[in-house]
């Protein structure tokens, strides 16, 4: 790839990469969601991404390629992952139009527009033990970054070890959203699994940006 720009091919390389990340995590992510939740999220979350990768279109513009993934996981993906996830992809890809290279300021507004489709669809703020809670430093971390000089591929970088750390500070969290809010304080001690996945695909992101 360009080190300063991401074309269609990148985006594609993106989703394959979360793909198999999410695959070789799916037992883990699925423990944690055990313990707090519906006990499917790890799995829920590769059926979809495996259909994210066999629906990545040929041809069209970066935007369009994660229109076409989001589809892909709303359609094929159980539970609340499935519409969130899709929801931050359809939104970033509609934030990037019609650009067949996108640059470090338009991968942050994307990033942005990503972040806001999800809270418009989950209602959940930062503290609220969900993704948005990885989401949310991620963006921050990359607009900061941005604003700083960075380079696409640090911007990415930063955003990526800002998931990391936002998603393990879910852990002392009780959980105010989803089902692991029924739980109340019993919350308190895991991992939001749903952050933790969020941290996975940010890392992925960080991987394919990082070999220009």
């Amino acid at each position: 790839m360009n080190p300063g720009s991401m074309n269609a091919d990148d985006f594609a390389s993106w989703i394959r990469h979360a793909a198999e990340l999410v695959t070789a995590d799916a037992e883990r992510l699925t423990r944690l969601d055990a313990a707090i939740g519906d006990g499917d999220h790890g799995h829920n979350l590769d059926r979809g991404f495996r259909a994210a990768v066999d629906a990545l279109p040929e041809g069209v513009p970066p935007g369009k390629v994660l229109i076409a993934a989001g589809r892909a996981i709303v359609s094929k993906t159980g539970g609340a992952s499935g519409p969130l996830y899709g929801t931050a992809l359809r939104r970033a890809g509609k934030a990037l139009g019609d650009a067949a290279d996108v640059d470090a300021a338009a991968l942050g507004a994307a990033l942005r527009a990503a972040l806001d489709g999800v809270r418009d669809l989950g209602k959940a703020a930062d503290g609220d033990k969900t993704m948005v809670d990885a989401l949310a430093p991620a963006v921050a971390a990359y607009e900061a970054a941005l604003a700083d000089g960075s380079g696409l591929a640090g911007c990415v970088r930063t955003a990526a070890e800002a998931a990391a750390k936002g998603a393990d500070d879910t852990v002392p969290m009780q959980a105010r959203k989803g089902r692991a809010s029924y739980l109340g304080a019993r919350s308190v001690g895991h991992l939001d699994p749903g952050a933790a996945s969020t941290a996975l695909l940010f890392g992925a992101l960080a991987d394919v940006t990082g070999e220009g």
